[in-house]
């Protein structure tokens, strides 16, 4: 059992102080309006509606975190800082900041949810505001990008000409993929108001003649057929293990025999408790959605096998929800 010092679970539950203060500064926008210009905790409280002295300690508890500046009686957000927090911040991470502040209430519930006396409580996408789910796809993107590319070599598509993306989202998958092998055409299917999103991401990277966009919902509606590959991306965790079934059938029917399915998600260790991200990610679901969670391999050999996929093989282990599972739709010579 690995050692922890006092000190370490003392510091551990005081993190969500500094944790929240972030959150709020996002939540009011101080990265953004503080980076033009230095202003006083007085101008800013004008323009925000706050009040002059709370907000003032806030800002002094920002600038003594380092994320703000503080010189005499006026406040600015560092250069370095901007550029991750501020709305207009080339690589800006502030819808992703926003999303772990919605989080945070949700998290509060857990041991409610734990002893019983609350349920899960999960907003569905069609109520999100479509420009703040765009930039948080957006921001998600940024982050996701160079984790795609790893991915997608360690798929080895080359043989791959027709990709199906299930639940693509903008596209950064799709993307990947389509740069990795010029021959390939995908197809991205997700729910109405994401693929808007990424008929605009692909649009701007020029790929659209390649890709076909299709709206729907797995759960209800059937994929689209004739494809040599599926890509299932951070979709399993969502799901029960009967709902995960369901969409690994509509899987295979889209597959052409002999076609490949490949999941990225958390894959477990059988003790649960790596890697340490998807033991944590698993509380997440557990809070978000009726049924989900984080798989050991066997779990997802298992629904992939009752769907009808053979040679299922975990191609790759990862800390960070890079765990990749493969498996196939027998081809018509297996079939003789």
């Amino acid at each position: 059992m690995n050692h922890v010092s006092r000190e370490a679970i003392l510091g551990l539950a005081r993190n969500f102080m500094e944790c929240r203060i972030l959150l709020s500064g996002a939540e009011l926008n101080l990265f953004t309006i503080l980076t033009p210009t230095p202003l006083s905790a007085r101008e800013v409280a004008d323009r925000i509606g706050a009040k002059s002295r709370a907000l003032t300690i806030l800002l002094d508890a920002l600038a003594a975190l380092g994320f703000l500046v503080r010189r005499r009686e006026t406040y600015q957000c560092t250069r370095s800082v901007s550029s991750f927090l501020s709305a207009d911040g080339q690589d800006s991470v502030l819808p992703v900041i926003l999303h772990m502040a919605h989080l945070w209430s949700r998290w509060s519930r857990l041991t409610s949810v734990v002893q019983g006396s609350r349920v899960p409580e999960k907003e569905p996408v069609s109520s999100q505001d479509v420009d703040a789910l765009g930039a948080f796809i957006g921001a998600m993107d940024v982050i996701a990008g160079d984790l795609a590319r790893r991915v997608v070599a360690a798929v080895h598509p080359d043989a791959s000409r027709a990709l199906l993306d299930v639940g693509g989202a903008s596209g950064t998958y799709t993307l990947a993929f389509l740069r990795a092998v010029p021959e390939m055409k995908a197809t991205l299917f997700d729910k109405p108001e994401v693929i808007e999103i990424a008929r605009q991401r692909l649009g701007k990277e020029g790929i659209l003649d390649r890709v076909t966009l299709i709206p729907g919902d797995f759960f209800q509606d059937e994929l689209p057929h004739g494809h040599d590959l599926a890509f299932v991306s951070a979709i399993i965790h969502q799901n029960s293990p009967e709902q995960n079934l369901d969409l690994f059938i509509n899987v295979f029917r889209s597959l052409r025999p002999g076609g490949r399915i490949v999941i990225r998600d958390h894959v477990m260790e059988p003790d649960r408790t790596r890697p340490r991200e998807g033991a944590i990610f698993a509380v997440n679901m557990l809070l978000s959605t009726s049924g989900g969670n984080t798989y050991i391999f066997d779990e997802i050999n298992a629904g992939l096998t009752q769907a009808g996929f053979v040679n299922i093989r975990l191609l790759q282990r990862g800390e960070h929800m890079d765990g990749l599972v493969e498996g196939f739709k027998p081809s018509l010579a297996d079939k003789k």
